[in-house]
């Protein structure tokens, strides 16, 4: 992470890939994780045990969770569930960080730019519904 602190961050999350941006009014930093070993579409077959849904991938979610670690406020996005077993892995591990995640949306594969626009008007509502200092 740069020099710069900007307090809120937005995550996008597949098995594939996470796009992290931490942002200003003005500025943006990315940083893209992936997993050691992607998940690959697994096809549940008929008669057989299993869910044939993949294992989560701890190490993945643990490097998710350190880029934002130092943001005040998160929001957590994704098109499916890698994004709720992010949030759940965070609030096993770190329970302490589970508490700045301000909100888990689904949103399908947005660009770079359409996802920062997004949290940036989520945070603008979000932050006028915080309580007001006098």
């Amino acid at each position: 992470m740069s020099a710069a602190h900007h307090y809120h961050a937005v995550v996008w999350i597949d098995h594939r890939e996470a796009r992290v941006f931490h942002f200003g009014p003005a500025d943006v930093e990315r940083l893209v994780l992936h997993p050691d070993r992607p998940t690959q579409h697994i096809h549940h077959k008929a008669n057989s045990i299993g869910s044939g849904n993949a294992p989560a991938d701890h190490a993945y979610f643990h490097a998710v969770a350190q880029s934002i670690a130092d943001a005040g406020a998160v929001l957590i996005t994704g098109p499916a569930n890698a994004k709720t077993e992010l949030v759940k892995h965070i609030q096993q591990h770190d329970p302490k960080l589970a508490k700045i995640i301000v909100g888990v949306e689904t949103v399908d594969h947005p660009s770079d730019g359409e996802l920062v626009a997004h949290a940036r008007k989520y945070f603008k509502v979000e932050d006028r519904m915080l309580p007001q200092k006098p």
